[in-house]
């Protein structure tokens, strides 16, 4: 059975209404839409954020609702903002959880910069997991044991992204994170085309490996190389140098059965290449059989 094929909300974030993002994206194919936790720039309730998802999700005919950053800020060494952060990441899911049937909601832990002077934070290797302390750890941990939980009263999943900056930047350290936390509830979004930016990334194969049986979603997007220096510019899903329909056969013969989601890291017409990477997606699944 295919899996549940996701269009992050960032493909109609230029200045559509959460209707037409719905309705595009049902129109385009998607199964549903990674919606943020928060939307940047617009003062609003929670209950009228989720409301005005409902009234899309039932106009469209979406099948999946999804949620993702920001997660909560565990990072702060003010046990009081963490508090606080956890409060209102659980009151969100508690009010998301009642109105719609969720499956797996992309999460994070909050950013960890190198406070050192002349890092920048293109510097990515030095960011995150490589700086991480104890009191990092323990943070995090205790933060979605609590999360986790939470999650499986509610009966669904969360999966820490791997994103350059954070705790959880490459699949080794997400699923170092995931044990510790030791929650089934908890696992790991792969977001591939982040690992590329690293020095010597690791190979696709290996990642899928690392996250194990904690891989529950993954986010898909493309960069190509610029011949003779270390910059990638963005792509689509089949043009940049991550072989995506490799990525899907490696997901396919581990027994992979979440949800694929594709972000829109190009600028343009991005409502465009929403259409156009789904169509080669849908072409490499059916050419796999999957």
């Amino acid at each position: 059975m295919a899996p549940p094929i996701i269009m992050h909300c960032n493909f109609c974030e230029q200045g559509q209404t959460i209707e037409e993002m719905c309705c595009r994206a049902a129109a385009w194919g998607y199964d549903g839409v990674e919606f943020r936790r928060k939307r940047h720039g617009v003062t609003e309730t929670v209950d009228d954020y989720l409301a005005s998802i409902a009234r899309g999700v039932e106009r469209s005919g979406l099948k999946q609702v999804l949620f993702g950053g920001p997660g909560a800020n565990l990072m702060s060494p003010d046990a009081d903002v963490r508090a606080r952060e956890l409060d209102e990441v659980a009151a969100f899911f508690r009010v998301a959880a009642s109105r719609f049937a969720l499956t797996v909601c992309n999460t994070m832990a909050g950013p960890l910069l190198n406070p050192a002077k002349g890092v920048t934070y293109s510097d990515y290797h030095c960011q995150g997991s490589a700086v991480a302390q104890p009191t990092h750890w323990l943070w995090a941990t205790e933060g979605f044991q609590r999360l986790g939980a939470l999650a499986e009263e509610l009966g669904f999943l969360f999966a820490f992204e791997t994103h350059m900056g954070y705790l959880h930047d490459l699949p080794e350290p997400s699923r170092k994170l995931v044990d510790q936390i030791g929650s089934k509830a908890v696992g790991i979004n792969l977001d591939y085309g982040n690992a590329v930016h690293f020095p010597q990334p690791v190979a696709l194969a290996e990642a899928i490996r690392q996250c194990g049986d904690r891989l529950y979603y993954t986010h898909l997007k493309n960069y190509t190389s610029l011949r003779g220096t270390t910059a990638r510019l963005p792509a689509a899903l089949a043009d940049g140098d991550i072989n995506n329909r490799e990525f899907m056969r490696l997901l396919m013969t581990s027994g992979y059965t979440g949800p694929l989601c594709i972000e829109a890291p190009r600028a343009g017409d991005r409502e465009w290449y929403a259409q156009q990477d789904i169509a080669y997606l849908k072409a490499v699944l059916n050419d796999l059989g999957w």
